[in-house]
């Protein structure tokens, strides 16, 4: 249930914040009467970084001398202006744009205001207008980002001197389809790519959901300079046809083999057309095909795709061939929960065939048959990135723990837990109590010094974040905010620094931007940062009338909206716990709250009455399992009732094996900020493992409470 859009009525507030920053010579109008004094002594913005060394080496063109700052108006635009602008932007209304422009001049949002009107006519915009653009707003975030907006103009144009000229001041470096023109850049100029460079294509590509053209351009001129071999293209093929990206994949078919892209749409309309209807194979094209109709028929019915390679295929294809399929036939059997998953995972012969996806869900169909060492081979498997990931590493000691047979194979199994356990996510505690240690708030870092404090507090990026935010343009302020925490210093902002943004963001109570800035120091924890509780008397009140635990209710409007009170999803979810309209109108009438509309869903404590209320609908007919019912609040009832049925499991092994990715990862982090508030909240040790208990099919005779549950 994420949000996309939210207003935000912080106006006053926020634009006290960035005046009370701007230094007195900045190029941005200072109001007649700010509500604060400006500093004293000039904070400036942050010194750029030198850009990261490029694929090639460039000589960048000098941009023109900066233009000369406004003067300083006699009193602030309006904010109506910049608003203006924005909803003109949206429409793509150009001549509105252009004839507001002049009125933004002086407004501490004029640097988004210019380039929205700039970014709306870009096409047709001169190198000389981005050249200008660049040189009056040096060092923002808008300028790095119309920078990443004409790399990508560029680059479609095959405009590799303009390309070129711009793409060693980029400082985000996170756009991944600019990387791929900087490759295709270096390779059509006739320079050499060094071998990281073209295996980040290489994972770009493989990551790529929808078609670009940089990547593909990339793609098919490191095959043509023989550095993507062949095999590669058919992976990115099999991969995209598997996610049901056709048109992906015949891209990638036609960089090897022209000849025969016609045949995907084919095999994405009926695969099992297409195999009924093939000779044998006697051409290495022709078995990538097969494999890919296999592939796209194992997504629809692992069953009917299984029959066809044991009664036809798997002799016709090569081993990684095989393993590949059977590989996706195991997945697609796992993600309906079939108990034969494992079987067909077992039919594979060389597990380093598959990639970390496959690999992943083979661990998760033999953790629900107990299968510890078909775990360790899978997890062993993975590349070492995935390995690191803490799932895999707590798996792969329980799998090694479950296997021992000296006290030296428990200590390694040991070590691995130790490497990861700590206070951090859902697996660091799950290895915490794995070595006997409970879970505990930890100690908090030293306080902020009132230097560190006023750094933020005189930081421009930062508060210009704050300020669109409080004017409601959230997504402008939130990328701004974390192009300043995240992205213009490589590696982002040091700990105490980070500490110091998020106490900013907490001060005026953007409590996402507190929590995710809080999130990234990695040297120390602040709870209270982390596991912020506003509005704690209606919260803890409300929890406490109905029986539920206001530890478990806090941890799911943490994970559901941070904390404010008029978040939207993109699918209607509204306030501070994303109730459904649909979901909302059925609890008010449950629960007889009368004259209930809509309109009320964003008002706080009816939102809180709402929300409560369901959730705790939902745990008893779950009978106090809390991943079930938090899966239910994500997913719906009907979805975790169906997901419960097969083997007892322990929680963390059901929560694992949750096929939808999206309420895979909320359950896990539900539970998980659930344990910290309790920690935070008792003071004492708390268990994440009793909180996720075993989850089984329903007793035969248990009667459903709400049969109606929406």
């Amino acid at each position: 249930m994420r949000f996309s859009k939210i207003l935000t009525p912080l106006r006053a507030v926020g634009a006290a914040v960035f005046w009370a920053a701007l230094p007195p010579s900045a190029g941005v109008a200072q109001p007649a009467q700010p509500a604060f004094a400006p500093p004293a002594a000039l904070p400036g913005q942050p010194v750029a970084p030198q850009p990261a060394q490029p694929v090639q080496s460039v000589q960048p063109v000098a941009p023109p001398a900066p233009m000369a700052p406004p003067p300083i108006a006699s009193a602030p635009p309006s904010d109506s202006v910049i608003l203006d602008m924005r909803e003109a932007f949206r429409r793509n209304d150009r001549a509105r744009l252009a004839a507001l422009l002049p009125q933004a001049r002086g407004h501490a949002l004029e640097p988004w205001a210019a380039y929205w009107e700039l970014k709306a006519r870009l096409e047709e915009a001169s190198p000389l207008e981005v050249q200008d653009f660049v040189a009056r707003y040096p060092n923002t975030y808008q300028e790095d980002r119309l920078r990443n907006d004409w790399l990508l103009v560029s680059g479609k144009r095959r405009d590799w001197a303009a390309f070129d000229a711009h793409y060693p001041q980029f400082r985000m470096r996170d756009d991944r389809e600019v990387r791929c023109y900087a490759v295709a850049s270096a390779i059509y100029q006739g320079r050499a790519v060094a071998p990281e460079a073209a295996e980040q294509v290489r994972t770009d590509w493989f990551a790529q959901r929808d078609l670009d053209d940089g990547c593909l351009l990339a793609a098919g001129a490191l095959h043509q300079a023989g550095q993507l071999p062949y095999q590669d293209l058919w992976k990115k093929a099999r991969l995209a046809i598997e996610a049901n990206r056709p048109t992906l994949a015949r891209a990638a078919v036609e960089l090897d083999a022209p000849d025969v892209g016609a045949e995907v749409a084919q095999i994405q309309s009926s695969p099992i057309r297409y195999l009924t209807a093939r000779l044998p194979v006697v051409t290495r094209k022709r078995q990538e095909l097969v494999t890919l109709a296999l592939i796209k028929l194992a997504t629809a019915d692992p069953d009917q795709a299984a029959a066809q390679m044991e009664g036809r295929w798997a002799s016709q294809l090569s081993p990684e061939e095989r393993n590949w399929v059977w590989g996706v036939i195991g997945k697609s059997a796992a993600l309906k929960l079939h108990e034969g998953a494992a079987g067909h995972f077992a039919k594979i012969t060389r597990h380093h065939d598959l990639s970390d996806d496959l690999l992943a869900w083979k661990v998760r169909a033999a953790l629900r048959q107990g299968q510890w060492r078909a775990v360790q081979d899978a997890v062993q498997a993975m590349s070492d990135e995935a390995r690191r990931d803490p799932a895999w590493t707590y798996w792969l000691a329980r799998a090694q723990l479950a296997q021992a047979r000296s006290d030296l194979d428990r200590t390694q199994a040991r070590q691995l837990l130790e490497g990861i356990a700590g206070f951090g996510g859902f697996y660091e505690k799950l290895a915490q109590e794995e070595l006997g240690r409970p879970i505990t708030a930890p100690p908090a870092p030293p306080p902020l010094t009132p230097a560190e404090r006023d750094w933020a507090r005189r930081h421009i990026g930062l508060n210009r974040g704050l300020l669109a935010i409080a004017l409601g343009l959230r997504s402008e302020g939130v990328r701004e905010w974390n192009y300043w925490t995240n992205l213009h210093s490589p590696g982002g902002k040091p700990d105490r620094e980070l500490y110091a943004a998020a106490d900013l963001a907490c001060q005026h109570q953007v409590w996402d931007r507190c929590i995710n800035t809080s999130e990234r120091t990695k040297g120390f924890i602040d709870f209270a940062q982390r596991f912020p509780m506003p509005h704690r008397d209606a919260v803890v009140r409300q929890s406490q009338a109905i029986g539920l635990d206001p530890a478990y209710v806090y941890g799911l409007i943490r994970q559901e909206s941070r904390f404010i009170m008029d978040a939207r999803s993109h699918v209607g979810a509204s306030g501070l716990m994303q109730i459904m309209p649909a979901t909302a109108r059925w609890t008010a009438r449950k629960i007889g709250l009368e004259g209930f509309t809509p309109g009320q869903i964003n008002d706080r404590d009816t939102n809180i009455l709402i929300g409560t209320s369901y959730l705790k609908l939902a745990l008893d007919e779950f009978r106090g399992s809390m991943p079930l019912a938090a899966a239910a609040y994500n997913a719906g009832p009907g979805r975790p009732r169906n997901w419960r049925n097969g083997p007892v499991l322990e929680g963390a092994i059901w929560a694992e094996n949750i096929p939808f990715g999206e309420t895979r990862d909320y359950v896990k982090k539900v539970l998980s900020n659930t344990t910290d508030y309790a920690a935070y909240l008792t003071g004492q040790p708390q268990s994440l493992k009793s909180r996720l208990g075993t989850v089984g099919p329903a007793p035969v005779d248990e009667p459903v409470l709400t049969k109606d549950l929406p």
